[in-house]
């Protein structure tokens, strides 16, 4: 597997879908906002309902993981993901 550039739209999707499976729910019925903050790096809100949950960097990779498994059919395990802030595309992350 070469190196994979995973877009600031699939990491949305990827987090919608790993929340959705974990609750028992449809995608669609998650909405994330990507953040980057100098001190505290990458994180995420996702809202659920009424609900709002923050997510780090950790979930973030994990959720990524869940979808090179579920979608890409890539080994997650054996994926290195890096997350990037583009000044371009916003948050994107590499995976090799």
């Amino acid at each position: 597997m070469g190196k994979i550039k995973v877009s600031e739209q699939d990491i949305v999707n990827a987090l919608c879908l790993h929340i959705a499976h974990k609750r028992q729910m449809q995608p669609q019925e998650v909405e994330i906002e990507l953040i980057y903050d100098d001190d505290y790096g990458f994180s995420a809100e996702a809202f659920i309902g009424e609900r709002k949950q923050i997510l780090i960097t950790a979930n973030i990779i994990e959720a990524l993981r869940f979808w090179l498994e579920t979608v890409m059919n890539i080994d997650p395990f054996r994926a290195a993901i890096e997350l990037i802030l583009d000044d371009e595309e916003g948050i994107i992350a590499y995976v090799e």
